[in-house]
């Protein structure tokens, strides 16, 4: 009887210290993140940036537990969605820049039977540097193993209720509905340069609607907070980027209770349990932030689960 597979792709993260360097040099080999047109000085400049950066996030890991927590969150995410959809149905995921790869996840599935494959990328806005590159990479390798697979895949989720009850359901944990009205909320967003978005990247239209929505599901929760922000964080290099960051904003912010919530990610990673729970908390008490307070993402949680399983229902 054939089978079909669900695989969700994800950036990634290092497993320990010694694979940090996989992740830079795989990250900056990446034609969707360093744009230049040719191979040869795209690995140049990656080799340039992983020289120079690798020690610097080694020490950022080591203060993590010396290594991301997303594959141990995916981990705990693959097995409920498993549970939720049957043991007819493969469930498994790959990572863009550290194991498990697109390749060992197709080599696992090698041999079963397989007619379709849903591909679901852990972002909720789409983007050619998340998205797009994911879905290209494991298409790329499936293909060069000779499968035969239908594969089937998904962009953008962002708009999907139960993901975003899973985003409601983070923010009451950190902020109750009573105290909320003494908050501001800032959205914080992955960063992305101008000109990547001058290309007619997505994201920010992405990014901007889901703030949308999501305020609007909050009041109707009767969570009434003082202000509702959007800013951006992990800027890299001298070139322009998106606009306000995380620091600007914090600095602009007049309340002096804020509560921030990763809106670009689906899985705590090291933006999230290094740059916004410590590096930030640092610049938010320099600053004489009363509280500041740091959503989880939804990682394996039910509303999550439950919106996986709705994906794949309308990709059918």
């Amino acid at each position: 009887m054939k089978k079909e597979a669900i695989v969700l792709l994800n950036m990634g993260g290092p497993n320990n210290l010694e694979e940090v360097e996989v992740f830079l040099t795989n990250m900056f080999n990446d034609k969707n993140i360093i744009t230049v047109g040719s191979s040869l000085l795209r690995s140049f400049i990656a080799k340039m940036i992983t020289f120079t950066r690798t020690e610097k996030s080694q020490e950022i890991y080591r203060q993590i537990g010396g290594k991301s927590p997303i594959v141990g969150h995916t981990k705990n995410l693959v097995a409920k969605l498993q549970d939720r959809v049957g043991e007819n149905i493969i469930v498994d995921f790959a990572m863009r820049y550290t194991p498990p790869f697109a390749s060992e996840v197709i080599a696992r599935l090698q041999g079963q039977d397989i007619e379709k494959i849903y591909l679901i990328p852990l972002y909720p806005q789409c983007s050619t540097t998340t998205t797009k590159s994911s879905l290209e990479d494991f298409e790329e390798q499936y293909h060069l193993n000779g499968e035969d697979a239908i594969l089937v895949e998904i962009k953008h989720f962002f708009e999907n209720q139960n993901y975003n009850k899973a985003i409601l359901e983070r923010i009451k944990e950190r902020v109750s509905v009573g105290e909320s009205a003494e908050f501001d909320i800032i959205f914080s967003a992955h960063g992305l340069p101008v000109k990547v978005i001058e290309r007619g990247d997505v994201y920010q239209r992405h990014v901007e609607k889901h703030v949308r929505i999501l305020t609007k599901m909050l009041e109707e929760e009767g969570m009434q907070f003082a202000n509702v922000h959007l800013a951006y964080q992990s800027k890299v290099g001298p070139m322009e980027w998106l606009k306000p960051s995380l620091e600007e904003k914090l600095t602009e912010i007049k309340s002096r209770n804020v509560v921030i919530f990763p809106i670009a990610f689906t899985i705590d990673n090291s933006e999230t349990d290094f740059e916004l729970e410590i590096e930030y908390r640092e610049v938010a008490h320099e600053l004489g932030f009363k509280e500041y307070r740091v959503c989880r993402c939804p990682n394996d949680s039910d509303y999550f689960v439950e919106a996986l399983v709705e994906l794949y229902a309308k990709m059918r």
